[in-house]
């Protein structure tokens, strides 16, 4: 059983900054990518960036410029630096992990608000 705990969230005012952790652990095999995923009241969960494990990185044009996603020195885990944080940015963020076989797992998020 793969779990992964976020942390760091919480509430900061328009043009502050976050950084959110993702720690994985269990039984994983080969990782294909981690990424974050958002969800705001009554939207759709939305893919916010996501790193592969050969380095690549890809980000929503809301965030580009703003947020940057990194491989922790610590084996599987993963960090969003948000920076330049506007208030449409307030959502849950959901830690993800897609293994090169198998389904995908979620953390169980972690809130961020972000005031004006």
């Amino acid at each position: 059983q793969v779990q992964l705990v976020e942390s760091g969230g919480g509430l900061v005012q328009a043009g502050g900054s976050l950084r959110l952790s993702c720690a994985a652990s269990g039984s994983i095999f080969r990782i294909n990518a981690m990424g974050w995923y958002r969800q705001a009241p009554g939207k759709e969960r939305e893919l916010v960036a996501v790193l592969t494990s050969g380095g690549s990185t890809d980000y929503a044009d809301s965030v580009e410029g703003r947020f940057t996603i990194s491989r922790g020195n610590a084996k599987n885990t993963v960090y969003l630096q948000m920076n330049s944080l506007k208030p449409e940015d307030t959502a849950v963020y959901y830690c993800n992990l897609r293994p090169v076989v198998g389904k995908m797992y979620w953390g169980q998020g972690t809130q961020v608000t972000v005031s004006s």
